[in-house]
């Protein structure tokens, strides 16, 4: 298991356009990735449970990255969420 954690930067917070390209990422990975906002957790392979966190500029999510590929998936990951949040 991969945990780390990651504050948003972009202006927007995480809203459609990048929570999409954030689920296409994913499900590149077997690994289960899981995001958590104030207690409140999303698997990040579905769009809906990813908007519902409601996630702005400042705040902070936790990541949990759980599977046979956990390292490649949680460097790609924090790499993804580098570049587009």
């Amino acid at each position: 298991m991969v945990k780390f954690d990651y504050v948003i930067k972009d202006e927007l917070g995480l809203h459609a356009r990048p929570a999409g390209l954030l689920v296409k990422e994913v499900k590149n990975y077997k690994s289960k990735i899981t995001m958590e906002k104030d207690g409140k957790a999303a698997d990040a392979s579905r769009l809906i449970a990813i908007m519902g966190l409601g996630a702005k500029c400042g705040n902070t999510l936790k990541i949990t990255v759980e599977g046979e590929d956990e390292a490649a998936a949680a460097d790609a990951f924090k790499n993804f969420l580098s570049a587009n949040l």
